[in-house]
């Protein structure tokens, strides 16, 4: 048994695998997802932008967004509906991160790699040769 305080209002429940939040913030979650969902069921809704369903339903850009992310809403049945990058917070629609956002974080992983490269190779100790020294008398 995991006992939390819910994130949103602060009580006391049993954490499990299926909620985060206890059960009267289920609810009620429940009930703005109804909200929403009936919303954009709606023929002329279909093609709402993330902003005009909050306007429109009340519910918090926040919540709309989780539930796009637990699979709740389908992004596939409404072409208009994204939610924002976690870096730059551009529109998207799936995973975390845009495109650009991507890519730039791959050329920085990148560049990271190729100093390391350079770091390991001029930090390796360089071959040292000795010759004896000719005693003066030999000349």
């Amino acid at each position: 048994m995991n006992l939390e305080n819910c994130p949103n209002c602060g009580r006391l429940f049993v954490k499990n695998q299926f909620r985060d939040i206890c059960d009267r913030c289920y609810r009620e979650e429940e009930k703005e997802f109804t909200k929403v969902y009936n919303y954009m069921r709606k023929r002329e809704n279909r093609m709402a932008t993330l902003s005009e369903v909050v306007e429109a339903t009340g519910v918090s850009e926040r919540l709309i967004i989780k539930f796009i992310k637990s699979g709740r809403l389908q992004l596939a049945n409404f072409p208009n509906l994204g939610y924002p990058c976690s870096r730059c917070g551009t529109i998207i629609r799936e995973g975390k991160l845009c495109v650009s956002c991507k890519q730039d974080l791959s050329q920085q992983v990148e560049q990271l790699q190729k100093e390391e490269t350079k770091k390991k190779e001029s930090s390796r100790p360089t071959t040292v040769y000795y010759t004896k020294k000719d005693d003066p008398k030999d000349f």
